[in-house]
């Protein structure tokens, strides 16, 4: 079985600041904007990276769960982490082996869906997706509508190469999700945990930022480091060597 991260999304205050940030300095393009998010109170707009999506979502209305994850954050950042696998009903009997609870499910036009409650998995929301109609990494894919491909642009960024987790109990996180995503741990350089997908890596961190637990930050890969250095200082983005702050999310090229 293979797991690859297919979508990443981060909760905004406001949606718009934030797109026109990513499209200017990533020099992505919006491929889709989902009504059927409204029935949870919120507006969103994908943005492909390669063959992999962005999302951001923000709360329209009081009371939204995406409201109070901003207020426990302490702002903008990085919300879910979304999964695709080949074969839904082994994951779903996994999860609920281990007791895990599922807050969102639905089927749906060769879609399944499966979101995971954040006090069972810890770190973020973690989701695992099938397209049952279209396994290619760069195929269909429901949530990012019916036509996606043109707005697909990689002259500034070409990949998600990497999320990364902080908590202070990233090492029990880690475990936690190499038990639901049937992937061992491994270690890079710095002696951190990562769990190594089929596309990319999910790397689990001690927060160095004063935030609390949560999707803190993403690898891109750079296919034109300049002009995303440029265009975030302009837009008045900080900038720390070959990371910048987009959206309260750290995006680090590699």
């Amino acid at each position: 079985m293979w797991l690859r991260i297919r979508q990443i999304c981060l909760v905004a205050s406001e949606l718009a600041p934030v797109i026109e940030d990513l499209r200017a300095i990533f020099g992505l393009e919006v491929c889709y904007v989902d009504p059927g998010v409204a029935s949870f109170g919120l507006e969103n707009s994908l943005l492909p990276i390669g063959s992999q999506f962005l999302e951001v979502v923000a709360p329209v209305e009081e009371g939204t769960t995406a409201g109070r994850y901003l207020e426990r954050r302490g702002g903008n950042g990085g919300y879910m982490v979304i999964t695709q696998c080949d074969d839904h009903a082994p994951r779903r009997q996994r999860v609920e082996e281990l007791g895990i609870r599922v807050v969102h499910q639905f089927e749906r036009d060769g879609y399944q869906n499966m979101q995971l409650h954040p006090k069972d998995t810890g770190g973020s929301f973690f989701e695992i997706d099938c397209q049952t109609d279209d396994h290619a990494p760069d195929g269909r894919w429901l949530p990012a509508g019916p036509d996606w491909k043109p707005a697909q642009r990689t002259d500034v960024v070409s990949s998600i190469a990497a999320a990364e987790i902080q908590s202070p109990r990233h090492e029990e996180l880690a475990e936690r999700w190499a038990e639901i995503a049937e992937v061992p741990i491994t270690r890079n350089a710095q002696g951190q945990p990562v769990l190594t997908l089929e596309n990319a890596d999910i790397r689990f961190v001690e927060p160095a930022d004063g935030r609390p637990e949560g999707l803190g930050g993403l690898d891109l890969i750079a296919t034109n480091r300049d002009h995303v250095l440029r265009t975030a200082a302009e837009r008045g983005c900080p900038v720390d060597g070959d990371t910048v702050l987009v959206c309260g999310t750290r995006f680090r090229l590699v």
